[in-house]
């Protein structure tokens, strides 16, 4: 005879982690990171406080869980070279208007100016997903370049629609912002960085290139 072994206390255990992040995204979002403290949490979660640190282990722990958030990006190499900057809009805008929660988004994004260990989780998501999204398009050694002007337009159009909620932005359409923020993040992701000493357009200088500067001057010569 087979013995069923009993499920109750996983349930209860897995119960128990789900309502402590719970507390814990409610109240890094309201405070921040420095000012939550674990005795607050556990009273959200109506549970003793060291329930809090036998899961994850410290405050920093349990940070890394509440704000663990997967963004996945399309793959950018596989898509249509003209449609890259659109394909990336429209992700964005899936991840903050159509996933029932982004409380994790608001918290970093909130924090991510008073609190050094927000902006520090803000570094490894681009290090671990946006940089290895762009990688797969374009010269790999400029991709940091590129990522890091996406980021500064998408974080700019979420603190502005999300955080600050600023009138207009709030009230442009997701199609208005996909016409008016995709070319930019295409001229992002598909530019070149300029040459330091001349401030131009790094470009690759071929023997074609110098037959035809030849042919100009000669061209131009005084008969």
């Amino acid at each position: 005879m087979t013995v069923v072994p009993d499920q109750q206390p996983a349930r209860r255990s897995d119960a128990t982690r789900a309502a402590i992040l719970e507390a814990a995204r409610a109240r890094f979002a309201a405070e921040g990171f420095r000012k939550a403290t674990i005795r607050a949490i556990a009273a959200d979660a109506a549970i003793d406080p060291s329930m809090v640190m036998r899961y994850f282990g410290s405050k920093d722990g349990l940070f890394a869980a509440a704000v663990d958030v997967e963004l996945n990006l399309p793959d950018l190499a596989s898509a249509e070279p003209d449609a890259v900057g659109e394909l990336l809009v429209r992700r964005f805008l899936a991840i903050w208007e159509d996933q029932p929660d982004n409380k994790v988004l608001l918290i970093l994004l909130r924090s991510s100016i008073a609190d050094e260990a927000v902006s520090e989780r803000f570094r490894q998501v681009f290090a671990e997903q946006v940089l290895p999204a762009v990688l797969r398009l374009g010269d790999p050694a400029d991709a940091q370049r590129r990522g890091g002007l996406i980021v500064t337009q998408l974080l700019g159009l979420a603190l502005c629609r999300y955080v600050l909620r600023l009138p207009p932005v709030v009230g442009l359409s997701r199609e208005q912002i996909i016409v008016d923020i995709a070319p930019t993040l295409q001229r992002y992701l598909t530019s070149s960085p300029i040459e330091a000493s001349s401030g131009r357009h790094s470009t690759k200088f071929t023997a074609a290139d110098h037959a035809l500067e030849v042919s100009v001057e000669v061209d131009q010569r005084p008969i």
